[in-house]
């Protein structure tokens, strides 16, 4: 194999499990390489490293593989990695039918998403090293999870910024592109060929469950940026007296309906709205709940849009704590990873300043199991879910 030799003044990111190495690393490369090829990686002395592939065509010219130096690059590598992966879960979730499988990177198995829905595998193969590996990684799915049918969702952008074209559609076998799935007890419809990302939003499954002890008999809930409706159906089966969801697609809030309709849920009002607008006005008319639940897609795509992203998590943070009774609970959340922790943090003690509200953490959470994260790379804690209690300042 060709010899990636890294430059003497770097972080030693790789040292510490990072499982990346940017072009600006790079000192050298001696022998020829394709892109795409397993490389050996080396330090400014010559110490190997690690082993990954490379593509010369991306920022992240080398993803890393492993730091054993007797692990072979072969199919029975990427098959004993995949059958690592699932046990991981299994254990972590005992009896999990649906999940995320394989996370990338925090599986050791870089550029590959597979989630598991059922029977049928939803995949993601976001780089080249991966992409000539696939066939490999169909006898390693079909050797592991023995499944119905497998789907392609490779229809992301990010396969551009590495040669490959965009694709989806079934892989191996076939199967309905709409699937009934359990979490926590809650029945949803996923429909892995047009929904977001692969179909649905595993990360949340520990936290969707936090919401047990929020919910009593008489317990009143909003839920804005509802989407399919995952924490309103939580919210339900704990026993909410009523709840309204929130989502400005239509689309989104059929599914939702329907997933309220495959559960016998029929104490939910769906509202088609900006959850902006909703907020201000419901504040207005002098509104409120037991709890409020505030779930946003992500604001932040870039650290230069941090700024605005933050002025809008305040603005909906703001008249969200405005519509908790006091004494309830605030639930909040932020998957922008360019937001840090502590900058969400932040933004929510300016919010209950300005909303004149005292608030107790009850609790604070990240993803979910499936969903772990490699401690060297920040790349990997991107979710923030937080949990108050809210009292009112005289």
């Amino acid at each position: 194999m060709a010899k990636v030799i890294l430059k003497r003044q770097r972080k030693k990111r790789l040292e510490q499990g990072h499982p990346w190495i940017f072009q600006s690393e790079v000192d050298r490369i001696e022998g020829d390489i394709t892109p795409g090829d397993f490389v050996d990686i080396y330090n400014h002395q010559g110490y190997w490293l690690a082993k990954g592939y490379i593509n010369p065509a991306s920022q992240i010219i080398v993803r890393v593989l492993t730091q054993n130096p007797d692990d072979e690059l072969d199919e029975r590598f990427f098959i004993e990695r995949i059958r690592q992966a699932w046990a991981y879960r299994e254990r972590m979730i005992p009896g999990v039918r649906s999940c995320r499988a394989i996370y990338g990177e925090a599986d050791f198995l870089p550029g590959l998403i597979v989630d598991k829905y059922e029977d049928v595998l939803a995949v993601q193969i976001l780089a080249l090293g991966m992409e000539k590996r696939k066939d490999w990684i169909l006898r390693g799915l079909l050797d592991v999870f023995a499944p119905r049918a497998i789907y392609l969702r490779n229809d992301v952008y990010v396969r551009e910024l590495e040669g490959l074209e965009q694709e989806k559609g079934f892989w191996y076998g076939e199967a309905e592109t709409e699937i009934e799935i359990e979490e926590n007890g809650v029945k949803y419809m996923v429909d892995i060929e047009g929904g977001q990302k692969t179909g649905f939003f595993f990360d949340q499954r520990q936290n969707r469950a936090a919401l047990r002890p929020l919910i009593g008999p008489e317990t009143t809930v909003l839920d804005c940026f509802t989407h399919t409706g995952s924490f309103t159906l939580n919210a339900c089966l704990y026993g909410a007296k009523h709840v309204t969801a929130v989502d400005i697609s239509e689309h989104a809030i059929e599914t939702a309906k329907r997933n309220a309709a495959l559960n016998g849920f029929s104490n939910v009002d769906f509202v088609v709205a900006n959850a902006f607008d909703y907020l201000r006005e419901s504040v207005r008319a002098g509104k409120q709940w037991d709890v409020v639940i505030i779930d946003p897609p992500a604001f932040a795509k870039s650290a230069h849009a941090v700024p605005k992203a933050l002025r809008g998590y305040k603005d909906i943070n703001l008249n969200g704590l405005k519509l908790v009774k006091d004494g309830g609970f605030f639930v909040t959340s932020s998957c922008s990873y360019h937001v840090r922790p502590h900058m969400f943090e932040e933004m929510v003690a300016d919010a209950a300043f300005d909303a004149k509200k005292v608030l107790r953490q009850v609790y604070w959470n990240g993803a979910g199991y499936d969903h772990p994260k490699l401690l060297a790379a920040d790349e990997g804690d991107y979710l923030k879910f937080a949990i108050y209690e809210v009292h009112s300042r005289r």
